[in-house]
């Protein structure tokens, strides 16, 4: 049982460190190469996953094939930062499914678009985006990927033509006022107020009152841009908490392997006595 605990652990942590390589170069290149500041520092968690997982590789191969009493030490830390690992994994997870549990797009009648409403979403997620400071660093982000870009190049599109166009949950909330505002549509850059002025109802929304031509402006300002944003944060965390959920399937796999070196008093039994150990 020990020398199959310690074949496993030593051939699961093999994969891990193969896999472990491309993530780290990855994320060193694209980083490297990132267009925006903002597209560098995604790059950060990338990197730290990869070293994470490169040294927690390399003490599991250390401690499952290493001489015994060296090997106890690394496979006493190596299990413990697995076990810190799988916890903070965990509550991760759950934390990630529990945030992003509230918040949809609302279907947009006649259009091929979605809008997105700020309350619609968790309290946590609508307080971090409110920070005056996390939202400044967002807007910036956003301009440097230019995500109203798109419409530079559509001036001549017409009314029906651009409503039937598949905006995505950022361009529909910063690129354009929302339909509740009663704009009216000149162009993919420029919305005209109602000639009556705004019904009372979009005169106290503040969206509607933030709403600019000015293409520097747009609706950065709006609660539509934030619920936009967070409908997009909202459909990566889940698509990482589904894969977490999985990681921690592994890890839990991993975990358990560890403890069975362990009980075996630790080290590679091929290295007892100077030879295989038999028993």
């Amino acid at each position: 049982m020990a020398r199959l605990s310690h074949g496993l652990l030593g051939a699961l942590n093999c994969v891990t460190l193969l896999l472990s390589l491309p993530v780290v170069c990855a994320g060193v290149y694209f980083r490297m190469n990132a267009a925006t500041e903002c597209d560098r520092a995604l790059q950060l968690p990338v990197i730290g996953l990869g070293c994470a997982l490169l040294l927690l590789s390399l003490a599991g191969l250390a401690g499952a094939c290493g001489r015994r009493p060296a090997a106890k030490p690394i496979l006493w830390a190596y299990v413990v930062a697995m076990f810190v690992l799988i916890v903070a994994v965990f509550a991760f997870t759950v934390f990630a499914f529990v945030v992003t549990n509230r918040g949809a797009g609302r279907a947009v009648s006649g259009t091929g678009y979605m809008e997105y409403r700020l309350g619609d979403y968790s309290g946590w997620l609508q307080t971090r985006i409110a920070e005056p400071e996390t939202w400044r660093r967002v807007r910036s982000c956003l301009a440097d990927a230019r995500v109203c870009g798109r419409f530079d190049g559509a001036v001549g599109l017409g009314a029906m033509n651009f409503f039937r166009q598949h905006l995505s949950p950022i361009q529909s909330g910063c690129c354009k006022p929302p339909t509740w505002c009663g704009f009216r549509y000149e162009n993919a850059t420029f919305w005209e107020a109602p000639t009556s002025g705004l019904s009372p109802a979009a005169a106290d929304d503040g969206d509607c009152r933030a709403w600019s031509n000015d293409q520097q402006v747009l609706c950065f300002q709006c609660n539509a841009c934030k619920a936009g944003v967070l409908a997009t944060v909202k459909k990566k965390w889940k698509a990482i908490a589904t894969v977490n959920a999985a990681l921690l399937a592994l890890l839990i796999v991993i975990y358990t392997l560890g403890c069975c070196a362990l009980r075996s008093d630790g080290g590679s039994r091929y290295y007892k006595g100077g030879g295989a150990d038999q028993t």
